[in-house]
């Protein structure tokens, strides 16, 4: 085999220094590779060793003539093969300026990888100097194509910038990816919403970042919507920081087997729902996509308790209950800041409001009627109008609430005059795409026939702010005031 020290000769240059190794150098790679090949095996394989080296105790290189110092990062890659073609291996010593420059010239892309797949392991590791540079910045993670879809790619333990450590992933979406990080200036857990680098979703963050600016400018706006504690764009992706938050009420719906929640809690959250709108409102600020899921618990923790429901078993079942009915409102994304009749498709399908099947044009009314189907959902744990066809979807209203109102079917849009006959009869069954949207409406009773089924009868003021909130009319509809003053929420049964 050749002599480690004819292989690594002073003759060796240095990519991007452009100078020969010094003495002090060549034998801090001759100790290396005396490593390496004390770890390789005589069958051909790749032999590799990771490196960890306080940076000062490196030799330092320089690429001109003053002596200067051209970086706070040396960064070593070594492979080489033994076996019985030969003995051949190769050294190259790269110079990170810095841990911008490091991702351009020194990481190699890696593969797309799902958020929670640990990178695959290269056949020969590269042996980093890992920590900080001299001046105190956490190093950089390798620059990656983002996923076909403009989601930003990452892996655990990556820092997004040099405060943020990524610790999980909490959730995705259309906009994008929400990762748990840890802020290292304040020492606290935070959430940062990673949007798609798609111009629609970038000016969609912007709209949202404004929003949040807004409703922050008082002690309510704090406490009933999430806080947003900073934002910032990192690689092409608008990043917008957190406090961190428990589960939404669906995910605390299906942890829970979408067992419902006890009426006294329903009362709770819709009060605080209730408030959160209206002071949007008060704002001119429309939230066009209320759900469970941007309804967020402002805690984790829960209690069990013993379920009244037994199994043939006659086993007790136990589920779970937040310990604090403390929400707050999340996802700004879509929110409309004006007064104006709007005539764009908005809401989540479940959740969405006549007016805007049909074309009339919506305001802020709209949130009212979502605010009404998450209210039966939390007290029943199954959605109101489980459907994703227009036509069906409106005979689930009429089925659950009654016929809709001739005024408004008469001024439907061209485009939802489809679904009449003669300008005001919904063409149902007649225009059904299938049996089993037939069999889906008619499985749906009277909405105060339905929540019986979940609240006690003789409760009916809940029933009677349903129907206040799914009111067709949104000029008749309660108004998110009106609505917090309902008999539901002044008393306790």
């Amino acid at each position: 085999m050749k002599r480690l020290e004819e292989a690594v000769s002073p003759s060796m240059t240095v990519p991007n220094a452009g100078k020969r190794l010094l003495d002090t150098e060549v034998m801090f790679l001759t100790s290396l590779l005396d490593l390496l090949l004390n770890c390789s095996t005589d069958n051909g394989d790749l032999a590799s060793a990771d490196v960890d080296v306080p940076v000062e105790d490196l030799p330092l290189l320089n690429n001109n003539g003053n002596g200067d110092l051209v970086s706070e990062v040396v960064v070593i890659g070594i492979r080489f093969r033994s076996g019985c073609v030969g003995d051949r291996f190769s050294a190259s010593v790269m110079i990170a300026n810095g841990f911008e420059n490091m991702d351009k010239e020194r990481f190699r892309k890696r593969p797309r990888m799902t958020w929670d797949e640990a990178p695959a392991e290269p056949e020969a590791k590269r042996a980093v100097i890992k920590g900080h540079g001299s001046d105190g910045r956490i190093l950089s993670p390798p620059l990656r194509e983002d996923d076909r879809d403009g989601h930003y790619v990452f892996s655990l333990r990556d820092n997004l910038t040099p405060r943020y450590k990524i610790l999980s992933k909490m959730g995705e979406g259309t906009f994008g990816r929400v990762l748990e990080c840890w802020d290292r200036d304040t020492k606290e857990y935070v959430a940062i919403k990673i949007i798609r680098s798609i111009k629609k979703y970038r000016d969609a963050a912007m709209i949202e970042i404004d929003v949040l600016q807004k409703l922050v400018k008082s002690d309510k706006g704090r406490t009933r919507c999430v806080q947003m504690k900073d934002w910032f764009d990192y690689r092409n992706h608008i990043c917008i920081v957190f406090e961190k938050l428990g589960p939404s009420l669906f995910d605390f719906l299906k942890r829970n087997k979408y067992s419902a929640f006890p009426l006294a809690l329903v009362r709770d959250f819709g009060c605080q729902l209730l408030d959160s709108v209206a002071y949007m409102h008060e704002l001119q600020l429309v939230h066009t996509d209320l759900k469970p899921e941007n309804i967020l618990l402002v805690s984790s923790e829960n209690v069990k308790l013993p379920y009244n429901k037994r199994s043939a078993a006659n086993e007790t079942h136990v589920r779970c209950l937040p310990k604090s009915s403390a929400i707050k409102l999340i996802d700004f994304g879509s929110t409309v800041c004006d007064n104006r009749i709007h005539h764009s498709v908005v809401q989540t399908r479940h959740y969405r409001s006549p007016e805007v099947i049909l074309g009339l044009g919506w305001s802020y009314q709209c949130d009212l009627w979502s605010i009404g189907c998450i209210l039966y959902e939390l007290c029943t744990g199954e959605a109101l109008f489980q459907t994703h066809d227009n036509l069906e979807h409106l005979a689930m209203m009429e089925r659950a609430l009654g016929p809709l109102p001739e005024h408004m079917t008469r001024k439907a849009s061209r485009g939802a005059e489809k679904y009449f006959r003669r300008g005001c009869r919904l063409n149902w069954p007649e225009g059904a795409n299938s049996r089993e949207s037939i069999r889906a409406v008619k499985r749906l009773d009277r909405l105060k026939d339905m929540v019986s089924k979940h609240v006690d009868s003789t409760r009916s003021r809940f029933a009677d702010l349903l129907y206040g909130l799914l009111t067709y009319d949104p000029s008749e509809r309660l108004t998110a005031n009106e609505a917090l003053d309902h008999p539901f929420f002044k008393s306790s049964s």
